[in-house]
């Protein structure tokens, strides 16, 4: 399983696609910094672009690469290979492909310029939605063979959690404006890992302030070690269960 997944990071680094990923987020990330003074100020500007360019080229990228590699992965079914080890090793390749693009993009320039705990948790967050939204690329992909609704699905999925899914909240907090709805819209975000992610790194700069008795419940519930350790886990949850899934399906699929 390991000589594919090497042999799909060697592919994929090759990419033009990953180099410039790579060089897009570390343009931005270091022209963000130097231009406010206020490391935390900048912090707040590259989580935004990262919540949004991350899963976005995680999922479009994810599942490009695994419609174009169709035949190749026709070929190693037909080899003594389990078919679950021939989609990990995939998976496995693209992620950490795409890993270290976001840790040239992002980690490096954070890393000189806001060195501390919240710079490190919004990393974090980076690599989780990375592996997250793969997960859900492959997914998508291995329930269709047709490429245009595969990519058709990951756009919709994209679309959903980092659109859509925020519209429906403002819809629901409308409705119900009269009931409490703090501890309930605090379950309602951990069904969408982007909102998950965002909240638990506003919670790490300690603006939860700005959000009034919201964020006092946000802040009850991920501000101390054991609420980050859940939300981590919620988010590690967002990433296992979708591959396990498309891992199920791909073994049982007539390709």
């Amino acid at each position: 399983m390991l000589k594919i997944a090497k042999y799909a990071v060697y592919d994929i680094i090759r990419s033009k696609i990953i180099l410039s990923y790579a060089i897009f987020l570390f343009i931005i990330s270091i022209s963000l910094f130097m231009l406010d003074e206020d490391a935390s100020r900048s912090l707040i500007s590259i989580m935004s672009v990262v919540l949004i360019v991350v899963p976005l080229i995680s999922i479009i990228f994810s599942t490009i690469f695994l419609y174009n590699s169709y035949e190749f992965i026709e070929l190693l079914v037909a080899q003594p290979v389990k078919r679950n080890h021939i989609l990990l090793a995939d998976y496995l390749g693209v992620t950490v492909s795409l890993i270290m693009a976001f840790l040239v993009g992002v980690a490096i320039p954070v890393t000189i310029y806001a060195t501390g705990p919240t710079g490190l948790y919004l990393v974090i967050v980076g690599i989780v939605l990375t592996l997250i939204f793969t997960s859900l690329a492959f997914l998508g992909a291995v329930m269709t063979r047709d490429k245009a609704k595969g990519i058709g699905i990951a756009l919709l999925l994209w679309f959903f959690f980092s659109v859509i899914y925020d519209g429906l909240l403002i819809g629901f907090l409308f409705l119900f404006n009269d009931y409490p709805l703090e501890k309930p819209l605090l379950f309602i975000t951990m069904l969408n890992p982007i909102d998950l992610g965002r909240i638990s790194v506003m919670m790490k700069m300690d603006i939860s302030a700005l959000m009034g008795y919201t964020g006092a419940v946000y802040r009850d519930f991920l501000g101390n070690g054991m609420g980050m350790a859940v939300t981590l886990l919620l988010l590690t949850f967002w990433a296992a269960i979708p591959l396990i899934i498309a891992v199920r399906i791909f073994r049982r699929k007539n390709l």
